[in-house]
């Protein structure tokens, strides 16, 4: 798929239909937020954690009207104050072997995603930080719903290599990670693909969604969109 040409959007592209993904939503400058808006975007979902949704000193200045045009939803997939979320994610859920546990663990928040995406007005962007992992999710999903389960692993692997491109001009240094060259990549990108195989072998989404709470008119009008 194709990615959109936003200014300072990072790891950017076009999911499916009229469903685009990208990372941290502060990195777009204000002729960003303008272009997204005249390719007809009206609906952010944004996956972070509370903590994460904040401006950091390099983020580019974008006045209050530029943001106003979109509905901005605030759709976390986890909870990192569950007890449990320490033991099975530390420090953050940073692989596709980890999209089960997730879930498991959440899956009414993972659920509302969807219906979240029932609902967009206009066109739609999905977002976490890195647009890699809880993006990836939430993409990995929509591709097996769609049938389009065969996409999910090279999906992963343009978002892995996204990320891991901007890590190596990013001004502010990540945490816990760093860029890594073509071999350590090529070997990354592998085991991601695995994991992302595995996952969908074992998932039926519509069952999924329809246990926690999506409505089949809702699975339906996501459907709808992503064609």
């Amino acid at each position: 798929m194709t990615g959109p040409h936003w200014e300072g959007a990072v790891n950017a592209r076009l999911l499916a239909g009229d469903i685009y993904r990208m990372g941290r939503s502060e990195w777009l400058t204000e002729h960003g937020w303008d272009q997204a808006y005249n390719d007809g975007v009206r609906t952010v979902i944004d996956l972070r954690n509370l903590a994460e949704r904040k401006r950091r000193p390099s983020d580019p200045v974008v006045s209050e009207g530029a943001l106003a045009r979109f509905s901005v939803v605030h759709a976390p997939t986890e909870d990192p104050e569950d007890p449990r979320y320490e033991e099975l994610f530390h420090p953050y859920m940073n692989h596709p072997r980890l999209y089960s546990d997730m879930i498991a663990l959440f899956p009414d928040r993972v659920a509302g995603v969807f219906r979240e995406l029932a609902a967009a007005q206009g066109k739609v962007v999905i977002h976490c930080s890195a647009g890699r992992d809880r993006t990836g999710l939430v993409a990995t999903l929509l591709l097996a719903l769609l049938g389009q389960a065969g996409r999910a692993a090279a999906e992963d692997e343009l978002a892995a290599r996204g990320i891991n491109e901007w890590h190596l001009v990013s001004p502010v240094k990540h945490p816990h990670e760093r860029h890594l060259p073509v071999g350590e990549m090529a070997e990354v990108v592998q085991g991601r693909g695995r994991a992302v195989a595995e996952f969908v072998g074992g998932m039926d989404v519509r069952a999924f969604l329809l246990a926690n709470g999506v409505r089949a008119e809702e699975i339906d009008a996501v459907i709808a969109r992503s064609r």
